[in-house]
């Protein structure tokens, strides 16, 4: 297992560990020995989604950025389209037009799908039957989350100093776990152009 999951480019999910591996494994206890095995050394198994992989750990990824690609920048509708995705999933291009009060175009859709951090949803039960998009397994692994659910919330968004400090004046997450404060989109914030 070990050496399927170093040989991987991409991370392996439980089913393709078990079709790889002897007949009567047992996937799931020899995952969690090697994620005790790797705890505190400089790789870490991570899971991702439904799979796993190594990863460096994060008090050394600063040592790794030399080894990075640089790659061009999203433009900030971009990123805010992507953030409107992740946070309100699934969510149809109409929705993400409402939350930022401007059109998407087609272009920054086909930017985020072929970066394949975003992906087709199913379409919703609606006149004109629209297709609705979810962040992939690759927006988790490169962003370091289990799921969608490990993305920061309103008090952690305020706290790093993403978000304007006053209460009710982002559009992002409704955290209200975390925050009573939960913004209102029509007060309009974060997205506004």
């Amino acid at each position: 297992m070990e050496a399927i999951l170093f040989a991987s480019a991409t991370p392996v999910t439980l089913a393709e560990l078990t079709a790889r591996l002897p007949h009567g494994s047992t996937p799931g206890v020899a995952l969690r020995a090697l994620a005790e095995r790797y705890a505190g050394r400089g790789v870490e198994l991570r899971r991702t989604g439904d799979a796993w992989a190594f990863r460096t750990a994060p008090d050394l990824a600063a040592l790794m950025h030399p080894e990075r690609q640089e790659t061009r920048k999203l433009s900030r509708a971009a990123i805010e389209t992507l953030a409107i995705i992740a946070y309100h999933q699934p969510v149809t291009r109409a929705e993400i037009e409402e939350i930022r009060g401007v059109a998407v175009s087609r272009g920054t859709l086909d930017l985020l799908l072929d970066l394949e951090w975003v992906r087709f949803g199913r379409r919703r039960a609606t006149p004109g039957r629209p297709v609705t998009y979810l962040v992939t397994d690759g927006f988790l692994d490169h962003f370091g989350l289990e799921s969608a659910r490990d993305l920061p919330g309103l008090a952690e968004l305020r706290a790093a100093g993403l978000l304007d400090a006053r209460p009710g004046t982002g559009a992002m997450p409704q955290d209200t776990a975390d925050d009573d404060t939960a913004p209102d989109p029509a007060q309009g914030g974060l997205f506004d152009d």
